[in-house]
């Protein structure tokens, strides 16, 4: 009796967390003078400040997305983009584009049933990473992290890694946690992260 209303009780939260992934995409406020880098037919997901390239000016992460995405993505193979921009400040309080990658953030519907997996941005001393967590049964994380090197005045890989557990052992967590001395040299316009290792 006790494994029927229990096996209920997983069938109930898996429909429900299945419901959650076609919920449309909530697009965040954006600052006046952030909103000139929002390409047409896009909002933004997320904003983040902080400090990208150890100057003495704040900088600013977008995380950009297409309405109706979570339609598009469940339709063809091919899901529908998230443009990450990184901002770099100006003694004016004004910002400039110096990168951008479509392919550093998960599409809304790449969580599997948890829905959509990107859970946000952190930055601290010319690092940020990219965060993510989804699955169904078995739940993952992935972080990614992209540091810059003043000498190149670019963002490199540093860390991509995460944790996986099944949603019944939670406390048997398994770590992986890749850096360049596994991947190499990669630059933030160079990393994919829907290419399979």
């Amino acid at each position: 009796m006790v494994r029927k209303a229990m096996l209920f009780f997983l069938v109930l939260v898996s429909v429900q967390i299945k419901g959650l992934a076609q919920a449309p995409t909530q697009a965040v406020a954006v600052p006046h003078n952030l909103k000139g880098f929002v390409p047409k037919g896009y909002s933004v997901l997320n904003v983040t400040r902080g400090d990208l390239n150890r100057d003495a000016y704040p900088d600013a992460i977008l995380v950009l997305f297409k309405a109706g995405e979570e339609r598009r993505s469940t339709e063809s193979e091919r899901p529908e983009k998230r443009p990450l921009l990184i901002l770099a400040g100006k003694p004016n309080k004004s910002y400039r584009l110096v990168a951008r990658s479509d392919n550093a953030v998960y599409c809304v519907n790449c969580g599997g049933q948890m829905g959509d997996p990107f859970t946000g941005i952190s930055i601290r001393n010319g690092c940020f990473s990219v965060e993510h967590y989804g699955g169904s049964g078995w739940r993952w994380t992935r972080i990614i992290t992209f540091k810059y090197a003043p000498a190149e005045k670019n963002w490199y890989l540093f860390k991509d890694g995460g944790e996986s557990f099944h949603a019944t052992s939670p406390e048997q967590v398994k770590t992986k946690v890749r850096t360049a001395k596994d991947f190499g040299k990669i630059t933030f316009g160079k990393f994919n992260i829907y290419k399979e290792d």
